[in-house]
This record gives C-alpha cells, structure tokens and sequence, in this order.
C-alpha cells in the first residue's frame, strides 16, 4: 500500500480509525483477531540433537561409517571402535563449535519497543508494541522506539534514527505531507517511521499502517527465514574427494578379486581381502584433522580479533573474490566529523577522529591556532552555541549525546578548547527557536555577562546566505555585496561537491526593545559568520585494507542506503571506485531483471540509495557470476544479504544482534582491516589443509600399493589392518595436525583467489601425492620383501619391519609437505609443532614396537639394531629422490595464480 502518497484523512478512510480518539478497545481487540499481534514470526530452531546430527552429514563422514560397518563384519572390532571413536570426536568439535543457534529473529524483536503511547477510547494509554493494529494512533518523542510502521499525522522537530534500516548515517527529518511518485525508498519516505528505528529529537504523532510480518522489518524477517545459505567451497571439495576414494576403493577391491580368483584363490578370501585394503584406503582421520584445523583456524582468528561462528566459514574466506560492504559503520565511522570550515574568503581543514576533541586546524599545510583569527573563533563558538547536542567522556572514549550533526560541530569547538561547560559560564540561552523543515534553520537568542542580547542561528547555507545583510569579512562586518555573495556560493558548490554536509552559522545583535516572541521577528538580517562542512568520515586503516584486497585480486564493492554523491566521494577517497568505475542507484536496480543487473555487476563499484531487496539481488547476481561473495555489515538492512553470502561479516561493536546472528565471522573491533586478515588466515588455511591432504593420501596410497603388489606378487600381507589404521590415526594424525598449524608462505596475499571449482587436487597435488606415495609404497614393499628372505619364518617380523619403514617415510616426507616447491623451499623445521608431533609419533612407534603388553595387539616384535640401518636409508628415498625434479617443482619457482574470467575482475 502507498501509505506516503496519501493525505492524512485518506489514511484515516483507509484504516478505518480517527486521529482524535483513536481506536476502542473492543475495535482493537476484533483486529488483533483478524490479523494477529504485532510480532515477527519466529522461525523453527533445530534441536541441540539436530544440530548434532547435522555433524555426520558429510559424504566422508558416511564413507568413514561405512568403513565401520566393514570392519565389524571382517571381525576387525578395535578397528570399528577406533574409526566410531574418531568419527563421534569430529562431530563432537563441530558441535560445539555451531551450537550458537541462529537468533536472528529473537534479535529483530528486541528491536521492537516492548511499551508504547497509544490512543484508545480517545485516551492516551501506555500498551504493549505487539497490541498494537493496523489503525491505532500513536505518538513518540526523542528516544522512544517505534513499535510499528506509521504514517505520520503531526510531527515537531521530528528526527528518526534509521541507519540500522536504510543504511544512511544521518537522522532524517521527517514531515508530514503527502510524498509524489511511485516506488519511493524506504530513506525518503520522509512522512513515516519505519519499526525499529530510533526518535533522535522532536515529538510525532501517527496512525499505524503496518504490523508484524508485514512492517519494513517483518519484510526483512521474512527474507532471512528464506535465504538460502551456500555450501561452502570446502564441504563441496571435500565432498568430491570422498566420492574419488569411493570409486578407487571399489576399484582396488574389484582388481583384488579379479587377480586372486584369476591365480585361483577363493573368491571370498579374495573378496575379503579386497574389502580389507579398501578400507586401508581411506584416511580415517582426515575429517577430524580438517575440523581440528578449522578450528584451530578460529582461535588464531579470535587474537585478530574476529570472532567466527559458523566453521567452514574459515576456509571460504580464502577464496573470496568479491568483498560488498555497507558504508556506514563499516567504512565509515558513523560519527559525523567537521572537516572543512569557511569564512571570509579562507579554507581550513580540520583534523581527528570522530567526536574526539583532538584534532588541528590546517591553513594549507601549516597548523593554524584558531584563536588568532575572529572569523574561525566565532564560526566555532557559535556552532557549538547554537546547539543541543553533548560530548560525554566515559572510560577513554567519548560518546554522543544527541543529534550527530549538531555533536560534530561541538566536537569542532571542543579541538579549539571551546567548551559547552564554558560557553554555558559565560552565555545564558534565553530562548530557542528549534529547527523546522520550512525555515530550514535553528535560533538560539543569547544573553551574555553585560547583558547584551544577541541571535546566533545556523542552517542551510543558501537560506541564511538569502537572509543576511552583511559578512564577517577576517575580522571585520562587512556590507554582503554581489562579489561577496558569489564568493559565498563558490565556497558552497566546492564544499558540497566534496559530499560533505554544510551548516552556515549566522550572528545577530539585538536591541531591547528587538520582540523576541516569534522566530519571524528576529531571524533576519543576518550577519553570516562562515560554513561548516561535515562527512562521516572514513575509518583510517580501510583505504590500505582496500589496497592489500586489490593486490590479492579481491574487487571491493560499496553498497549502501546512503546519497549518491556522498557514496562516490567516500568511494573515492578509499579507493573502492576507481576512475570511470560505475555507480548504480537502488532506482535503477529495481527496473533492472537478473539478466540486467547480472551483465552491470561486473564493473559496478557503488551500489546507492538500496534497499534490503537491492542488497539481496546483488549478492545473488554476483554468485551466479561465478564469485565468492563476502557480505560486510552491521544493520537490520544487511541481515538477509549477510546471510545468503557465501561469507557473511558483521560489526562486533556498531553491529545490531540481527546482523550479528546472521553472519558467519563477527569482527569485535569493527574495524574493515580485519577482514583482510581474515582473508590472509583463510587462505593459508586451505593450503594448510591440502598440504596434510597431500600427506595423508601419499601415505594410503602407499598403504594400497605395497598391499596391493604384496597380493598380485602373492607373497604375505606387508602390515595387518590394526597396524595400518594406527599409521592413519595417530602417525599421520599428529604430524598432520600440526600442519594445520604452519604459517602462511611469504606470497599467500599475492595471489589471485582460487577458482570455487578448484579441485582439491588442483595446481600439481595429484601428481605429487602418487609420486611420493608411489615411491613410500615401493620401499616399504622393499624392506618387508628383505626382512622376509632374512627371517622366513618370523612374518610378524618382517610386517614390523615395514610398518617401521612406512611410519619413518610418512614422517621425514612431512617435512617436505610444508612446501608447493620441496623441503629446502622453507626452514624445514620452521614449525615447531611439527617437530614435536614427529618426535611424539616416532615415540609412539617405538612404544609400539618394543612394548610387550602391546606387541600382541599390534603384530609387532623387537627390531634388531642393524635393521634400523635399512629402515632409516629406505625411508629417505621418497622424499630426497625427488628434491628438485620435475615432480617436485624447481626451487623458488612461483606458483602461477588460478585466473577465471567469471570469478574474478582486476580492474
């Protein structure tokens, strides 16, 4: 319904109410019957079981069950409960890494006023927000919350706080007349307020057109209820690595059958045997590994302060290709700062962050004490005069108290040492003419210690430009002639061209006998003391952030509620819009279908004037591009955005719940930068993660080999199943570990991202996991055949023997592992965890080994000292064989990046 371009009896016709007496009780009651409370939906939350469950929904996780399953019918019972025990730890992890439910909605009606003043039986009466109906009348002043969508009747001085909702960082004034046009955004539509959304200052009254689910807010609840959340490049990976171990164990097992019947075995023995070194082939650990690395992925993340809350969201930031981040609070510091001041013909910048009262005043380059020139001295006692705002310390920071265009012209003054606490000793404010939307301006008549009356009033600079007589000229009044007038105008064009907010401060003496009832009496005559001119400023770190996420082929894009203009300037300065970069309103995107808005995000920079639907159809049309989408924010109006994203990021401190509970990485200190460490940690993540799946797949493709000729030679097996599952488990389990650990190569910010279709086995890894895995199956197949021939009668022996030989290759090629290029690549013992783990794991072998409780379990027996010598040179091969061949990669060599025409534009 186009409540905005109705008049107010037409609003009252259509929801069937009267602003004088409002709704009866009994009327209200039949309503909320009718169309129900004034509530958002909630949203069905999975069970703390549910959530459990959903841990063992991965395709490996089901391999690894089948695998159990197997092993129990072999009669391998400590093998089922070994591969049960890994399978529960790994859910386990993920458990409780997620079991943060989504709260969402719950956040969003917090949002809403638990108490409001409403009118019913012509009497203004305190209800509860969700009593309200469509038709109600209610009224708010400064710092009450709306408790649903109205269409204003009456509104003084009225200023609503919607940034949480549109994104724009400035309190809108509203008004009450009928609006024109159709499809008007939800930021002009200056005759309602919206559910949510926060009175800064003045006083309204309006009729309630809108309530739960079908409010400007419930329309956002319902988008979260149905975003689609992605599966993430690495679940979609891991997936297909699953599904390639499926199809070799089914093959190895066929192959098995095939040459033991065709050498005239059984069947089933064969059949069994072939089930067995399938099973060997999967690596047990991996997915426990991958979650422990995740997880151990958030903990360093959380020292970089970012919080993450959903676990395979580390990972997808590595591959993100494009970066959409609100403006306001993100980019922005959602403070309004003076940052230029004019008056009598000269320039000023001024410096500092936020409502600080630190900060320079700049005449060109050089700092400028403002107390040497009357003009800027007065330009700023009169700003903070004329003014109802506070800047209040707490702690180390300083907060505002009131409206933020008028805290940024006290925080102007409070940097040249002008107080408010001083100017209320030496000033007394006798009377105040508030802001309206017609006069466009505000009045403050003044008194000071001589008793000398005076008018201080600032406003739109075109108005009081057209209002005043004369012109303070350096230190002297002068008459405002034609040139002076055109120089005013000049300095209001170069300001405002610069996107920045502009308030002119006029100055008045009045004379006893001067009424001072009404405003029409005294605001004229003006002498203009000068302009001030304000942006929210950009965040200092995030224009380098933005250039780190340029060099490693990440396109930031701005989308945001806000002006066009100011967008572009903000766009500008930090880097986001480069020259001839395009920029697209909401107006726009609203007419534009898929294919459209799909064939223009590729080389849109700025994305202005949108709503929660815009931000939507942008993410979307991006994805579909064949991107990675990281989503920043910290509004209402970003929720739905956040969550669809591929990796959605909201703000620890200015972000609301919603955002916060729709998001998967939670930045504690707001700050842009961070995510460009968190990009960083993703990406070494992931090569952290396919340097142990290199790892723990040479070893099983070892294991199969050297079982696998063992049976084709038809000599003995080489290992039994328990001593193969203990190099799955805790052998590799520990060194690939504390791979997960390692630190990201000196290039990892350099690249452009992966493809989202890279496979894991993607840029050499296949090649180089059968080499070595080749090369660590032929020699333990070598050493066992040795130790057979030297002890023909002790098999037990000689299965020991290359179990120590493929424990000892496994754990001198994980040092090689570290590197895309070879061992000497890197330090190779740079990681100390690494070390450690390797140290542990050839403990634990030797344990095993020349421990006699557990010899029996594991078909082991005491290695004479001679044989070590074998072992140790055997299992040196893989690995030194191959430095510096073709199959390793030569030295210092880089890696070419992964380039994609849909996924990535380096503009």
């Amino acid at each position: 319904m186009n409540w905005y371009g109705m008049r107010a009896h037409e609003v009252e016709e259509r929801t069937n109410t009267n602003v004088k007496v409002g709704l009866t009780e009994k009327e209200a009651e039949g309503r909320i019957k009718k169309f129900g409370t004034n509530e958002l939906d909630e949203a069905k939350r999975p069970s703390a079981l549910m959530v459990f469950l959903a841990q063992f929904k991965d395709f490996m996780v089901l391999v690894l069950f089948g695998a159990t399953i197997v092993s129990a019918f072999l009669g391998e019972y400590i093998d089922s409960i070994a591969i049960v025990a890994i399978v529960i730890i790994n859910g386990i992890l993920g458990f409780f890494q997620e079991r943060k439910a989504e709260k969402s909605l719950e956040a969003l009606k917090e949002l809403a006023a638990p108490q409001v003043t409403v009118m019913r039986n012509g009497k203004w009466v305190k209800a509860p927000s969700k009593a309200l109906v469509l038709g109600d009348v209610i009224k708010f002043s400064s710092g009450d919350r709306i408790g649903a969508d109205v269409r204003l009747v009456e509104a003084s001085s009225l200023y609503i706080e919607e940034s949480a909702l549109t994104g724009e960082s400035v309190p809108v004034q509203k008004k009450v007349e009928a609006l024109q046009g159709q499809d008007v955004s939800i930021g002009d539509q200056k005759n309602m307020a919206f559910m949510g959304t926060m009175i800064t200052r003045g006083a309204g009254t309006g009729v309630v057109v809108a309530t739960g689910m079908n409010t400007a807010m419930g329309q956002i609840a319902n988008m979260l209820q149905n975003a689609e959340q992605m599966e993430t490049p690495l679940q979609r990976r891991l997936e297909q690595l699953g599904k390639i171990l499926i199809i070799v164990a089914l093959i190895l097992t066929a192959l098995v059958v095939l040459a033991g019947v065709y050498q005239g075995n059984e069947v089933y023995h064969m059949f069994l045997a072939g089930v067995s070194l399938a099973v060997a082939a999967i690596p047990e650990g991996l997915p426990a590994i991958v979650t422990v690395a995740l997880s151990l992925g958030v903990q360093r993340m959380i020292k970089k302060r970012a919080i993450v809350r959903k676990l395979p969201a580390v990972e997808t930031l590595g591959c993100a290709s494009v970066i959409c981040s609100d403006k306001t609070g993100t980019m922005t510091q959602n403070k309004m700062m003076v940052t230029h001041m004019w008056s009598g013909g000269e320039l000023w910048k001024v410096t500092g962050q936020g409502y600080e009262p630190k900060g320079s005043f700049l005449k060109g380059e050089k700092e400028f004490d403002p107390a040497k020139t009357k003009a800027l001295y007065q330009l700023l006692t009169f700003g903070s005069l004329c003014n109802n705002a506070n800047i209040i310390q707490k702690k180390k920071a300083y907060v505002l108290d009131g409206d933020p265009t008028e805290g940024a012209l006290v925080a102007a003054a409070m940097k040249a040492g002008i107080t408010r606490e001083a100017l209320k000793g030496k000033f007394e404010i006798i009377r105040e003419f508030p802001f309206d939307s017609t006069r466009k301006m505000m009045s403050v008549i003044v008194r000071d210690r001589e008793g000398k009356k005076f008018l201080v009033t600032k406003g739109a600079p075109d108005v009081l430009l057209q209002m005043s007589q004369t012109i303070l000229w350096g230190d002297k009044q002068q008459p405002l002639s034609e040139l002076y007038r055109k120089e005013v105008q000049a300095a209001i064009h170069s300001l405002g061209s610069q996107a920045l907010r502009t308030i002119a401060v006029a100055f008045k003496p009045l004379k006893v006998t001067d009424s001072i009832e009404h405003e029409r009496d005294v605001e004229k005559d003006f002498m203009l003391v000068g302009i001030q001119g304000m942006i929210d400023p950009p965040r200092p770190e995030v224009e380098q952030a933005v250039k780190e996420c340029r060099e490693a082929g990440i396109r930031t894009v701005m989308i945001t509620g806000d002006h066009k203009v100011t967008a572009m300037a903000i766009a500008e300065q930090l880097g986001v819009l480069p020259p001839g970069g395009r920029v697209v309103e909401g107006v726009e995107l609203a007419n534009m279908d898929v294919e459209e808005l799909e064939s223009v995000v590729e080389d849109t920079y700025v994305f202005a004037r949108v709503s929660p639907e815009h931000k939507l159809k942008i993410v979307k049309a991006l994805q579909n591009k064949g991107h990675i989408v990281a989503m920043t924010g910290d509004g209402v109006n970003d929720a739905p955005a956040i969550k669809t994203a591929d990796i959605g990021i909201a703000m620890g401190i200015t972000g609301t719940d919603v955002a916060k509970e729709a998001s998967s990485l939670v930045l504690l200190d707001d700050n842009f930068a961070t995510i460009k460490s968190a990009i960083k940690e993703g990406r070494n993540i992931y090569e952290n993660i396919r340097k142990f799946i290199r790892y723990l797949l040479a070893s099983n493709v070892g294991e199969i080999l050297v079982m696998l000729f063992a049976m084709l030679l038809a000599l003995p097996l080489p290992m039994v199943p328990i001593q193969i599952l203990w190099v799955n488990l805790v052998t590799d389990g520990l060194p690939a570990m504390a791979l997960g650990l390692d630190k990201a190569e000196g290039d990892v910010m350099k690249r452009t991202p992966r493809h989202p279709k890279e496979g894991v086995f993607a840029r050499g890894l296949a090649w180089k996991i059968i080499s070595r895995g080749f090369l660590i199956g032929a020699v333990t197949l070598v050493a066992f055949i040795i130790a057979y021939n030297q002890h023909p009668n002790e098999l037990k022996y000689a299965q020991t023997v290359a179990f120590a030989t493929l424990v000892l290759a496994q754990l001198i090629h994980v040092f090689d592992c570290r590197s895309e290029h070879s061992i000497f690549h890197r330090n190779p013992f740079g990681n100390v965890y690494l070390v450690g783990a390797v140290i542990i794991s050839l403990l634990l072998m030797l344990v095993v080994i020349y421990y006699p409780p557990l010899q029996p379990i594991f078909s082991t027996m005491p290695i004479q000292a001679r044989d070590w010598l074998l072992i140790g040179g055997l299992s040196s091969i893989p690995t030194f064989l191959l430095v510096g061949s073709l199959l390793t990669g030569k030295k210092g060599k880089k890696e070419k990046p992964v380039l994609y025409k849909k996924g990535l534009n380096l503009k």
